[in-house]
């Protein structure tokens, strides 16, 4: 195959944008999947469009928090993103960006709201904390429970199912190629080039020369790294998530919990998401998880996501569950995004980890940026893989 300027490893989100981007600005791009586009986690989460700080990234302490609301200026950059998104893509995403709420049902969870109120503020995200009359009259459907709630205006979702298939044909349309149901076997550095060696779906193997290697490859981003001989800090970990049958417009908002695990939305069809990190269980290979395999569902894990909704929103309580899936996505270590140029490996970079669905797009045009012109527009020196070379130090280049 002729050398192309980047291969882009990974056909989800981050990956089909990545390809776009850096085809916009005139690269030749191979994008390799192992799977089919968008068949992961980019295709199988609730579509949430998140830019307060959700629960998991301020229950752990007054210190980790303040780390993680770092990603605030990245969130108001990613907001910016998704508005002009579709209008870009020429394509229907289903973007509605109608306000979230963060509801509290406790003292305790308004006390959560204070700390993550101050920590937005802090970082410029102008947020509102609104009492329990306010939440009343903003969004009558919730429960007599709800005594206060976080407010944004412009939070809100889009359609996981539309989004990178709208990249990927974008991309093919500015002449990238995209080769789905093809693994990865070989990263090797030749000189100033990388040389990637790749089998496809019939069993062919070719190497790629190129001049860089873009890894988003998700959960699996530490597997690809690894054939680099490289430590990428990056854990799968196996989600659930439901959607309930259609029902009349009732609830506008992204609706959040301040202490739970809990993402509910209401889409453009009618149907109600509700998700917001209940775990799913990986099946087992021997002694080891398996992540090329489907997670399995835990039934009481949907049950406790499910009656939290009911409780929260009663309406929805005496409609019918359609389905339950699993899915996997991939979390760092400091559940910041790995995002930048891996120092001990040149010409090798990374876009995984953090809130990828959100910050996706972002994602992939920051380091497009950066693979082409050798700087972003916007600083990602934060989530640079470099803050973990204290482990690749000991890794010898390939």
């Amino acid at each position: 195959m002729k050398p192309v300027n980047v291969v882009v490893l990974g056909g989800g989100l981050v990956g089909c944008a990545a390809a776009y981007y850096l085809a916009r600005r005139g690269a030749g791009v191979l994008l390799a999947e192992q799977g089919d586009l968008n068949r992961e986690a980019s295709g199988r989460n609730a579509g949430s469009l998140h830019f307060q700080l959700e629960y998991r990234l301020i229950r752990y302490g007054d210190e980790l928090a303040a780390q993680f609301a770092q990603i605030i200026p990245l969130s108001l950059v990613a907001l910016e993103d998704w508005r002009g998104l579709e209008a870009e893509l020429r394509a229907d995403l289903e973007v509605g960006m109608h306000g979230g709420l963060i509801v509290a049902e406790s003292d305790a969870d308004v006390a959560l709201l204070e700390r993550r109120q101050a920590l937005q503020e802090k970082w410029g995200l102008a947020s509102q904390l609104l009492s329990a009359a306010e939440v009343r009259r903003m969004a009558p459907y919730l429960a007599e429970s709800v005594i206060a709630a976080g407010y944004f205006p412009h939070e809100g979702h889009a359609n996981p199912r539309l989004v990178a298939p709208a990249f990927a044909r974008r991309a093919e349309e500015l002449g990238v190629t995209i080769q789905s149901q093809t693994r990865v076997t070989g990263l090797m550095r030749d000189g100033a080039q990388w040389v990637v060696t790749v089998v496809d779906r019939a069993g062919r193997t070719q190497d790629v020369i190129a001049d860089a290697v873009l890894n988003a490859a998700g959960a699996w981003a530490g597997e690809i790294g690894a054939l680099a001989h490289l430590h990428l800090p990056i854990f799968a970990v196996p989600l659930s998530m439901n959607v309930i049958e259609r029902a009349a417009p009732l609830i506008p908002h992204l609706v959040q919990h301040a202490s739970q695990r809990l993402t509910l939305k209401q889409v453009a069809a009618g149907n109600v998401l509700v998700g917001g990190g209940w775990p799913s269980r990986f099946s087992r290979e021997g002694s080891a998880m398996s992540t090329q395999r489907r997670a399995d569902p835990v039934v009481e894990n949907v049950m406790a996501n499910l009656t939290l909704a009911a409780r929260l929103v009663p309406a929805i309580g005496g409609l019918h569950l359609l389905r339950s899936w699993t899915g996997i996505t991939g979390i760092t270590t400091d559940q910041m995004p790995l995002l930048g140029a891996v120092p001990e490996a040149p010409g090798f970079f990374v876009a995984a980890g953090g809130a990828a669905f959100t910050h996706g797009p972002t994602y992939a045009r920051l380091v497009s940026e950066l693979i082409l012109e050798g700087r972003p527009s916007v600083s990602i020196d934060l989530y640079s893989p470099a803050r973990f070379s204290h482990i690749n130090s000991f890794m010898a280049s390939v």
